[in-house]
């Protein structure tokens, strides 16, 4: 009802503003000029995608998705760290490309005439068509294929007098206006601020009775929706590409293009696509109470690690991303080194705490948080600056505060800010595996191979970008975020 309430507003919306608005408005050939060198040089890729159950999605814990694991991919062939920028918003999405707050628009778009006036295509990533999602009948599990198809809309020319629904600013509005015009007729075209997988679970639970939509899209809701039919095409086959800006992205297009032409030859790609759009698991992934964007939750101690979190003053999503670091959520592993449950500790700090850290689960959360009480206390006068200090305890956490002390010693004695993390510390940390550094006077705790502990800062706090970007913070606010952004469900 919540959102049959939401379309019917944008069907107003639709009506007092022009749908012909097109996303691609911004001059994208503004003076930005941030190409492939200077993306490597800053050693990050921001990406902008959208957020649905095949693109970019979290399930128990773990970022996944089509577009998300092929971006993984690219920034690895780079050498480069990914950030990901969620925009279901075709609109607002195409402004963060041109006014260049990204570097790459890595969004399933459909190759047109019309768009690469404003931005530069990469080599195509998939082919698909369009489809008409409809209803089928209430009996159609008794009906015979040709008696189903008697009931359904399988020739184009049907459409005429139809209301049909479709994204705003989507090339799917532009292909329905030109079909109107292609069989002499009118068809209703409503554009709406919605995704197309809302649309489609719309028109399944009989809100709309038409929309329209990528098929590759489509075919994977139909496993969550037996009651749609999605076999009736309204375009031929199209190419799926990202995006860049039309100048001052000429290297990063040139790279993306070999290796897209390349990567699409792999059994890793036939894997990638057949993972996310011919998967039998993916209805069970979608109605899992932890598929993040439907239910809000990460694991099932959410509950849990909300108390926990409070007691140390993090959010709860921090502590969730350190506690699937550390046990993927599983209470009872034990490492070769002896540390135990959700939150890896060692028999020896449950007991300098007085917790028998294999009693519960909730014991051994208990132990962690004192723990990391323990480290913020060590580190507070240490490093001012809070997100800085974070990535210290995160260090600490795993390889022991006096590792990490040393780091800083070594960082100051060599005329680099022992405050700083990235660049500074973290260096040092790494070259306590060397014996001119780790039998330095100045350390105290000798060698230490701080590859794991670097990255596993890097994981945590990675991590904890992608539950910001799918998981909200309360739920009230994930109650909000079903209202008004029903894409995001």
């Amino acid at each position: 009802m919540i959102r049959k309430t939401f379309i019917l507003l944008a069907i107003l919306a639709s009506v007092l503003s022009s749908c012909t608005h097109n996303p691609n408005h911004s001059d994208s050939s503004a003076s930005v000029n941030f190409d492939l060198d200077s993306i490597v040089k800053r050693g990050k890729l921001i990406a902008v995608t959208d957020f649905n159950s095949t693109n970019y999605f979290l399930y128990r814990g773990e970022p996944m998705g089509f577009h998300y694991e092929l971006l993984r991919k690219f920034t690895e062939h780079l050498g480069v760290d990914l950030e990901i920028v969620t925009e279901n918003h075709l609109e607002h999405a195409f402004d963060l490309l041109s006014t260049g707050s990204a570097d790459l628009l890595a969004i399933g778009l459909t190759v047109s005439t019309e768009r690469k006036k404003f931005i530069s295509f990469t080599e195509p990533i998939l082919e698909t068509r369009q489809v008409l999602v409809q209803r089928k009948p209430r009996n159609w599990r008794s009906m015979t294929a040709d008696a189903l198809d008697r009931h359904l809309i399988r020739n184009q020319l049907d459409l005429a007098g139809k209301t049909v629904y479709v994204q705003e600013h989507s090339i799917h509005y532009q292909r329905m206006i030109s079909l109107s015009e292609e069989i002499g007729d009118t068809i209703n075209v409503i554009a709406v601020p919605f995704e197309s997988e809302d649309l489609i679970r719309s028109v399944a639970e009989g809100e709309i009775e038409y929309a329209v939509c990528d098929e590759n899209i489509a075919l994977v809701n139909s496993t969550y929706h037996p009651g749609i039919d999605v076999s009736t095409p309204v375009s031929f086959h199209q190419k799926i590409a990202w995006g860049v800006r039309k100048t001052g992205s000429e290297k990063l297009l040139e790279e993306l293009n070999l290796w897209i032409g390349a990567y699409r030859k792999t059994a890793s790609y036939s894997h990638l696509y057949a993972k996310h759009f011919r998967n039998s698991r993916s209805l069970a992934i979608v109605r899992s109470d932890y598929y993040s964007l439907s239910t809000g939750r990460i694991s099932m101690w959410d509950e849990l690690l909300k108390k926990a979190s409070g007691e140390i003053g993090w959010d709860w999503r921090l502590l969730s991303s350190l506690v699937y670091q550390e046990s993927r959520f599983d209470p009872g592993v034990e490492s070769w080194a002896g540390a135990y449950g959700l939150m890896q500790i060692m028999p020896a700090t449950g007991d300098k705490f007085g917790i028998d850290i294999t009693s519960s689960p909730d014991a051994n959360v208990k132990a962690g948080v004192k723990y990391i009480l323990w480290l913020q206390e060590i580190f507070r006068d240490r490093v001012p600056d809070e997100e800085e200090r974070l990535k210290f305890i995160l260090a600490s956490y795993n390889a022991g505060p006096g590792h990490v002390l040393d780091a800083m010693k070594l960082a100051e004695k060599n005329g680099m800010d022992p405050t700083r993390w990235e660049g500074s510390v973290a260096s040092w940390l790494l070259r306590k595996s060397q014996p001119e550094y780790y039998n330095d006077t100045i350390v105290k705790n000798g060698y230490f191979r701080g590859t794991e502990s670097v990255n596993f800062v890097t994981g945590i706090l990675d991590r904890y970008d992608h539950y910001l970007n799918m998981v909200p913070a309360s739920d009230a606010n994930l109650a909000h975020l079903q209202q008004s952004v029903p894409a995001a469900r």
